[in-house]
């Protein structure tokens, strides 16, 4: 089964993928990422996008089941699924990737962006990274994915609401006016350069959340010049090199890119901006998405923002030292 079924009380759209459950436990010692496994080029890969074996969106979806009633919606699960391989190397940490890696890197996820938005049955794309065992993965090899969704998701759907709800009263990008802000009061930046802003926001609700957002307004990756490009990918994987600082150990987290939707008017008021959560509020503690937080929407950060940015610029200056020596 494959399918997308309604919520009319939230107005949000679940995708039904029970056939992933079939997915085969990989053999000890092998994996499908790795050169030599007949899935990818024998002759190794710096970056490579993967079609996803077991996708819970199809450009080719089978019917849905006969469950259909009046206030039981569902739909095909339209959209396309890909895995986006960092580095033929299994053991590889983003981290660890050179400028010039990177560079590729961000290449990439420019032109997955592009392909998955001139699909005009996609109305959003989404690119992510999960890394670690805290956050439910399984296979080490280093990876991101890209979702394009036949619907709009509700949590951005909400950010989109709110951030034209902004311009339509300021006749200004609300990210641009968050930036400047966060700048200007300076103690929640971890670093920037010429393009890029990395900060732990003012309302975070996490305790080592962080935000990387462009210092140009740019809409999605589409919009970026080939410089910007290669300074994302470098800021990125600096985000990734601090985050593994910050306790000696590699950090888990989502990492999330929010690009403008491919259709409709958003260029002016969305901002693209990368998002990532942490599970951890200390080295062995997990901070727990409960009650508050899933079934109400309500979120308590049991650590101060300003603080918790404070040991973040510790552990960047620490990775950049580091980096420096190996290099």
């Amino acid at each position: 089964m494959a399918e997308l079924r309604y919520n009319p009380v939230s107005r949000e759209w679940v995708m039904v993928a029970s056939h992933r459950q079939a997915r085969p436990q990989m053999p000890k010692d092998w994996c499908p990422f790795c050169p030599g496994s007949g899935k990818v080029p024998d002759s190794g890969y710096e970056t490579l996008r993967y079609l996803n074996d077991f996708p819970a969106l199809s450009q080719q979806p089978p019917p849905p089941d006969g469950v259909a009633g009046p206030l039981f919606e569902v739909k095909p699960a339209y959209g396309r699924c890909e895995v986006l391989l960092y580095s033929d190397q299994h053991r590889a940490a983003l981290k660890d990737l050179s400028d010039a890696h990177v560079h590729k890197l961000a290449a990439l996820w420019r032109d997955c962006y592009l392909d998955m938005a001139a699909d005009p049955g996609i109305e959003y794309v989404f690119l992510f990274e999960n890394r670690g065992e805290a956050v439910g993965v399984t296979m080490p090899h280093p990876h991101g994915q890209a979702y394009g969704y036949s619907f709009l998701p509700q949590k951005v759907r909400q950010e989109l609401d709110g951030a034209q709800a902004y311009h339509a009263e300021h006749d200004r990008c609300l990210f641009c006016d968050l930036l400047s802000a966060e700048r200007a009061d300076g103690r929640r930046v971890l670093f920037e350069n010429e393009a890029f802003c990395a900060y732990v926001p003012f309302f975070s609700p996490l305790t080592y959340g962080l935000h990387v957002t462009p210092r140009r307004h740019v809409a999605h990756l589409g919009q970026m010049t080939a410089r910007e490009l290669d300074l994302l990918g470098e800021t990125l994987r600096d985000c990734a090199g601090l985050y593994d600082s910050l306790f000696d150990m590699p950090f888990p987290y989502m990492m999330c890119m929010y690009n403008a939707p491919p259709r409709g008017n958003a260029d002016a008021f969305h901002h693209f901006h990368v998002k990532f959560f942490p599970p951890l509020r200390a080295k062995t503690t997990q901070q727990f998405f409960a009650s508050s937080e899933t079934g109400a929407g309500a979120w308590c950060n049991p650590n101060c923002p300003e603080g918790k940015a404070q040991d973040l610029r510790e552990a960047y200056d620490r990775y950049k030292a580091e980096s420096r020596c190996a290099r």
